[in-house]
């Protein structure tokens, strides 16, 4: 038996202590919060998207980069052990769209009582409003962990999972690159990744809150290099764009210091010609209204003058005398309506960290250090990260639990 000490009170650090505690190390949490599981509490909008009701070969698909790297920890815990996992804690779980896991009840808050309730049961020793600073290490070996207060605790094995740097509020601060460096690890430059993005277009604020289903979207750099592309759901916001697209999206363009072009397709179902034969159709049904009452069966209210502005159409033409010409610009709006993207949210809005701990200098199979014995990293401090739909939080519990089942 030895003694655990698991830095960060997160779903990877909890499922990694109480993994642990099962296994029969005498193990301790440290959380710098007053309560555990804070950013787990808002995931999903506060209903917790848990993982993703798929095969491994799916999850490989939606992970950006060192996908091989969780091929073992995903094959060790699996997205069904993860369900089974809550159900055997008392959270029910529903399969909703794009496979999406959830609570039965919709609650984070649950998500996060089976998880405490698990630590008790297994007898892990809570720290909470603890803050660690750093690694005890002497002679280049882990002695145990340093306290923000100045003192120390020892132990045999430490487990990092000290989160990112999203959402700094719930007190991800990045203190576990520092502690990784100073053991001499390596840290991927980090940047915010499934972060809300920002228009540069005034109109863009005018459709607030309006969510658009079904939409393709493009992403390409000023030199006409696609850098994104994908089917599905956004939202209008006050600064720009959001929603799952544009979410995913974020990941490919955040990198990159120079303005971004969006295309949005409003009609990715219906090609050219088909969507000339459309608005005709249309536009004859409504031959004797102004242009502006003609495209209520086509487009969402307020995104009609909108649409009209972009066209570059009078809003009070009589529709019959609407040009081949006209709809023809109508048509390219509606294909390609282009948004200038000039910058992101933020940390304080991204959902997850990219970059992070280099794992080609962990192992795989344990998450444990190649540097230094019985020292581990996991969840979001590690550079792996993946798009929105459970992925991020199964990497928590996958490497969580790898971590605390090899402790030996």
């Amino acid at each position: 038996m030895k003694k655990v000490l698991v830095v960060g009170g997160g779903p990877a650090g909890m499922m990694a202590a109480g993994v642990a505690a099962q296994k029969g190390h005498e193990v301790h949490l440290f959380e710098k919060n007053s309560r555990l599981g804070k950013k787990l509490g808002i995931t999903g909008k506060g209903r917790c998207n848990l993982t993703n009701d798929s095969d491994i070969e799916n999850f490989m698909e939606q992970i950006n980069g060192n996908t091989k790297f969780l091929y073992s920890a995903f094959y060790q815990w699996k997205p069904k052990d993860v369900m089974n996992f809550f159900a055997t804690h008392g959270v029910k779980t529903k399969v909703e769209r794009g496979n999406r896991v959830f609570p039965v009840s919709d609650r984070a808050y649950d998500v996060i009582q089976a998880f405490i309730e698990f630590l008790i049961q297994t007898g892990v020793h809570i720290h909470c409003n603890t803050e660690v600073k750093d690694l005890w290490v002497e002679n280049d070996q882990l002695k145990g962990i340093l306290f923000q207060n100045g003192t120390y605790e020892s132990g045999e094995a430490v487990i990092i999972a000290t989160g990112g740097l999203s959402y700094p509020k719930t007190g991800s601060t990045g203190q576990g690159y520092i502690m990784a460096k100073k053991v001499g690890h390596s840290i991927t430059p980090c940047f915010p990744s499934l972060v809300p993005l920002v228009a540069k277009e005034k109109w863009v604020t005018d459709l607030q809150g309006l969510s658009l289903k079904n939409v393709k979207v493009t992403m390409k750099t000023q030199k006409g290099k696609i850098l994104y592309q994908d089917f599905g759901e956004m939202m209008f916001t006050h600064y720009g764009v959001s929603g799952p697209i544009i979410l995913s999206a974020s990941r490919s363009i955040v990198p990159y210091k120079e303005s971004i072009d969006l295309y949005i397709d409003l009609k990715p179902s219906l090609d050219i010609p088909t969507l000339d034969r459309r608005i005709i159709r249309d536009l004859e049904k409504f031959k004797m209204k102004d242009f502006n009452n003609s495209l209520y069966d086509l487009l969402p209210k307020a995104l009609i003058p909108i649409v009209i502005q972009l066209s570059e159409i009078s809003p009070d033409k009589k529709t019959h005398l609407i040009t081949k010409e006209e709809r023809k610009r109508l048509i390219h709006v509606l294909k390609e309506m282009k948004i200038t993207i000039i910058g992101n949210r933020g940390y304080s809005e991204a959902i997850v960290t990219a970059g992070g701990v280099k794992v080609q200098e962990l192992s795989p199979k344990t998450m444990e250090s190649k540097y230094m014995k019985g020292l581990y990293f996991v969840g979001e401090v590690l550079d792996v990260d993946g798009y929105t739909g459970g992925y991020n939080l199964q990497i928590a519990f996958s490497t969580g639990y790898v971590a605390g089942s090899h402790i030996y």
